[in-house]
């Protein structure tokens, strides 16, 4: 028996319709498979945009998941093919500049959601463990951003000297220091929490506040001020 051709969303009510609901009430209104469906334009033989997407996000776990995903993952499903992956890379692209030019337009971090939202940008695409550090003056604004250590998918060795070093350099008089948990949730580790003390007492040497040690995961963000774990 040969499957069903699914009706195409064209065929639809009109006020069912994805693209008609963003344009009268807003993307907002639309859920994550809707607006993906919008992007996907089409589907396949068996599945409309909509359910195309659906199938897409369960199998992945979420957005972040497929735009993350490689080629060969994405291109398994019926309706992807290299065409439509280049678009969700142009996409995910495109995302990254407007918030990227958004950052860069605010860059006073005096408020703890837009450190956040900033180390976030920087920080949940990486696929390795990366730790950073984000270099403040006085007034809380940005000096420097860098990520100074790099290692596998859980576990980044870190000198506590060369973190100093490099504050000194830039003249901070405050840091925010951040890694991220690439395949894990957002959660200190019995390591973290000694490696965090042993910055924060480093620092207080230097008269260099520590502000915040954020980790970074692609659902979740941990900060060690908002738990009190900085002294």
């Amino acid at each position: 028996m040969k499957p069903s051709i699914k009706p195409s969303i064209k065929q639809w009510p009109e006020h069912e319709r994805p693209r008609e609901r963003l344009l009268q009430q807003g993307a907002h209104s639309l859920s994550d498979a809707e607006l993906l469906a919008i992007f996907l334009r089409s589907g396949s033989k068996q599945h409309s945009a909509v359910e195309l997407a659906r199938i897409l996000i369960q199998h992945f776990g979420s957005l972040n998941a497929i735009f993350d995903a490689s080629l060969d993952e994405i291109s398994q499903f019926h309706g992807i093919a290299q065409t439509k992956y280049s678009q969700l890379m142009a996409v995910k692209e495109l995302g990254r500049r407007y918030l990227k030019h958004n950052l860069n337009q605010n860059m006073d971090l005096s408020r703890s959601d837009l450190i956040r939202d900033y180390l976030r940008y920087e920080l949940v695409g990486e696929q390795q463990e990366v730790f950073a550090v984000l270099c403040l003056d006085a007034q809380l604004r940005k000096i420097n951003f860098k990520k100074l250590f790099f290692g596998s998918m859980n576990y980044c060795n870190i000198s506590v000297n060369q973190l100093l070093r490099h504050a000194l350099h830039h003249q901070a008089t405050a840091i925010v220091i951040a890694h991220n948990h690439p395949k894990s949730i957002a959660k200190p580790s019995l390591e973290d929490l000694k490696l965090t003390q042993q910055i924060l007492t480093a620092c207080e040497l230097l008269e260099i506040k520590l502000i915040d040690h954020l980790i970074i995961s692609t659902e979740q963000t941990y900060s060690f001020a908002e738990h009190q774990q900085l002294g």
